[in-house]
């Protein structure tokens, strides 16, 4: 089938970053067609009028944990709560039908918001990827490896062989990506993740974890004269495939370390400044040429799942840490959401640009709205003026997932519904915490 976006703002995010004011883009397939300016001749199945709406290439989410809807609001502004209640309220109450229902829900939302790729690392992670199907999401998709008993395994570890049944059990099917996902370099061994770098060989894929994050990681690492990327470095973990999770306090030698073995950064900004952690050295770390994508964390964490919310945050964020207005530019913001993002899971041939030959995943961000006019420059429209209930059409491998600001094949009202059914016994053992929540 062929489908024709046409009448709009055309960001190609191609290396010329072309754009075209009054475009077209042509699907064929799961692929892109054609890209162009003017008025397209040909023919099409269907032609969707922009209404000179901004399209672009789908926001890429290098790092989430998309099943944690449940926690969102829960212990906000609360110190330390990854130890003091979110470990083990997990133990005691997520169940493989919660983490389905909160992948739907959450799935949904970021659809909702643009989203066309995520990376996620979590517990029962082979029912996110049913809930990629289900919805038509892309999804890099990571069972937590981690050195104490989960949800999902009474045995410390134990999520490495739940990881291997990854990869032959969804190996061939187009919206899943199975990748290698420890939780941390604290919170795993070395034995662990040593099992982990070479899982990630075997296979030739993603390896993402959490680095550089906490206060105690440094401390614990620092104790035994190493930073968490020279940890890394020298059980092998530094390379091509490593996509680190934060980076919050990367020292210079680290940059250097990540930029040498051709690594990536998820900057999750908005997680990073709520919990008061810092911004990361992203200014540097761009300069040494190091891949780097966006991440909204869990929604726990960052508490929603839109890309635009980090667009803005990265932009204030580093520009008052640096007292440098004219740092990141919002073209290149717009491009770490996208392309940078497809590059950071090395998927920059497949997705991240509006290009014939590549996946067919775009957003129509409409300029219909108050704050959206007038748009005399569409990078900084999105930056600084749009929002997620300004996307108006997405598309995940030529299928329109949303379209007119309503999804396809969900409704949120019955993924609510049905997540709500899942959350009785949650919210119960929750209740426990209440003095700290």
């Amino acid at each position: 089938m062929k489908t024709l976006i046409e009448n709009a703002i055309v960001l190609t995010m191609d290396d010329e970053m072309r754009v075209f004011d009054r475009g077209y883009v042509l699907t064929d397939g799961a692929n892109i067609a054609e890209v162009g300016a003017g008025r397209f001749a040909g023919d099409a199945d269907e032609r969707i009028d922009a209404r000179g709406g901004i399209l672009l290439p789908g926001f890429v989410n290098t790092h989430c944990h998309v099943s944690m809807v449940p926690f969102r609001t829960m212990g906000d502004d609360c110190p330390d709560r990854l130890r003091r209640f979110l470990f083990p309220l997990e133990n005691e109450a997520m169940t493989r039908e919660l983490v389905y229902r909160g992948a739907v829900f959450g799935i949904g939302e970021m659809l909702l918001a643009g989203v066309t790729t995520f990376v996620d690392m979590y517990y029962f992670e082979d029912e996110v990827a049913r809930a990629c199907v289900r919805t038509g999401m892309r999804g890099y998709l990571g069972e937590t490896l981690i050195s104490q008993p989960t949800c999902d395994s009474a045995q410390p570890g134990g999520g490495l062989e739940i990881a291997r049944r990854m990869f032959d059990t969804w190996r061939g099917e187009a919206l899943v990506r199975p990748i290698v996902a420890p939780h941390g370099t604290t919170t795993c061994n070395e034995a662990l993740l040593r099992a982990g770098v070479e899982l990630a060989a075997g296979q030739n894929a993603l390896f993402t974890l959490h680095a550089s994050e906490m206060d105690y990681e440094m401390k614990y690492l620092a104790e035994r004269g190493e930073t968490p990327t020279r940890y890394l470095k020298r059980i092998g973990a530094v390379n091509e495939r490593l996509l680190a999770g934060h980076c919050i306090h990367l020292t210079t030698d680290d940059i250097e370390i990540l930029a040498e073995g051709n690594a990536a950064i998820a900057h999750c900004i908005g997680s990073n400044t709520k919990a008061g952690k810092g911004e990361a050295p992203m200014p540097a770390a761009a300069r040494a040429g190091v891949r780097f994508g966006l991440g909204t964390d869990g929604p726990t964490s960052g508490n929603t799942l839109s890309l635009f919310d980090q667009m803005r945050l990265f932009a204030d964020a580093h520009k008052t840490a640096n007292r440098d207005r004219a740092l990141f530019p919002a073209k290149e913001i717009v491009r770490a959401a996208t392309r940078g993002g497809a590059q950071a899971l090395h998927a920059g041939n497949e997705l991240g640009q509006l290009r014939p030959g590549l996946r067919a995943d775009m957003v129509l961000v409409s300029v219909d709205a108050p704050h959206m006019f007038p748009v005399y420059n569409p990078y900084s429209a999105l930056v600084y003026g749009a929002n997620s209930s300004d996307v108006s059409l997405v598309m995940v491998s030529g299928e329109v997932l949303v379209h007119g600001g309503k999804l396809t094949r969900l409704d949120m009202e019955e993924a609510k519904a049905k997540l709500l059914e899942q959350m009785g016994p949650f919210m119960q053992s929750a209740a426990k915490y209440a003095d700290i929540i």
